[in-house]
């Protein structure tokens, strides 16, 4: 209530109302944040809650982890564990460094619980990434690493641009994400299609198998990250192909270029180009993780993504069958108690499941 209440309008009247700038800010403070042993200390005795659990062969040490889009560049990675999560993905990182869409490109609709977003993937390359990642060091929960295509690479070359990024970063990974799925970079969504899934798959699984050899370890697990807005019968396709070539698992879902489940004071947003997340994406992120897990079971353990607010949302995302969960808007938008709610009502649950 106080972050509701008190820091966030502060920090919209400070920053003029523009969301990116709020964004920006908190990063950069939780970067410093980061640094300071005394206060991640203080920080995570009092979020932090062990809730473990065993997912893609990884030890998790609670099942709820910060989405990609909040860190693209890694900058804050010391924060976000004493912030009470789980686990952290990184990115959506691309091959080349790119600006991204030109601003305004991030819209909070406080209305209705969301976030209209058209980034277009702007992050610092996966160069950059790997030597901040290198410059950190371990960290004590799990990094995701979720990467895309480049914007200035041809659809028909999205292949090399991928691996190239898995080569560069999989030192660093305790499992990469292959984004296919966001909207906001043309002809992205296109890769999500049977042919095209399939010679991408193909080719970083074999990369990842090679790399994994050439340590002298275990292969490291490639998930998928797929868009709500696909039909039912195009999920069933996409999983086909997930299965065949033994992705670990999926991340579910992406933002929606639906705009349903607005509110009325929210309804100058509507033509806003983007993804949207955050409250209204929340049924359809349910509904397309228990297609998932009906359709595959535990074959491919699912990440659950999309309008998680709040202890019920997990709750009910987890009984969908997701092992592990996600949130972006809900921290953007209430701050970091929210995490702690979620992970206070998912671990007497899960003690009791033991």
């Amino acid at each position: 209530m106080l972050f509701d209440k008190i820091v966030r309008p502060a920090l919209y009247r400070l920053h003029r109302h523009d969301a990116e700038a709020v964004h920006e800010r908190t990063v950069r403070l939780l970067s410093r944040v980061g640094t300071i042993g005394p206060m991640t200390t203080a920080l995570r005795r009092h979020y932090r809650i062990d809730d473990p659990c065993t997912v893609f062969g990884i030890r998790f040490p609670n099942r709820l982890g910060l989405a990609a889009g909040m860190d693209k560049d890694g900058r804050a990675l010391k924060a976000w564990s004493a912030l009470g999560f789980g686990f952290v993905e990184v990115g959506t990182v691309t091959w080349h460094a790119q600006p991204g869409n030109p601003r305004p490109r991030l819209f909070a609709l406080s209305d209705s619980d969301a976030v209209i977003n058209r980034m277009g993937f702007n992050n610092a390359g996966a160069t950059a990434l790997a030597q901040r990642l290198d410059a950190t060091g371990p960290l004590d929960v799990p990094l995701g690493i979720s990467i895309g295509k480049s914007k200035v690479t041809p659809v028909e070359d999205a292949i090399a641009d991928y691996r190239n990024s898995l080569v560069t970063l999989h030192p660093y990974a305790d499992y990469v994400a292959i984004n296919v799925s966001s909207p906001n970079t043309p002809g992205l969504r296109k890769l999500q299609d049977r042919g095209a899934l399939t010679e991408l798959l193909t080719e970083l699984s074999r990369t990842a198998h090679e790399l994994a050899d050439k340590a002298g370890r275990g292969p490291t697990p490639l998930l998928v990250k797929v868009a709500p807005d696909l039909s039912f019968d195009a999920i069933a396709e996409l999983l086909d192909v997930c299965t065949e070539h033994k992705v670990a698992g999926i991340i579910a879902t992406n933002t929606t270029l639906a705009r349903d489940g607005l509110a009325p004071g929210d309804a100058r947003f509507v033509e806003e180009q983007g993804g949207l997340s955050g409250r209204p994406l929340a049924a359809r992120a349910l509904d397309v993780v228990r297609f998932i897990h009906e359709q595959a079971g535990d074959s491919l353990p699912i990440i659950g993504v999309g309008g998680i607010s709040g202890p019920d949302d997990a709750l009910r995302m987890l009984d969908a069958g997701a092992s592990l969960l996600q949130v972006f808007t809900a921290f953007a938008l209430h701050g970091p108690g929210v995490v702690k709610r979620i992970n206070s009502r998912l671990a007497p649950r899960s003690a009791a499941a033991r």
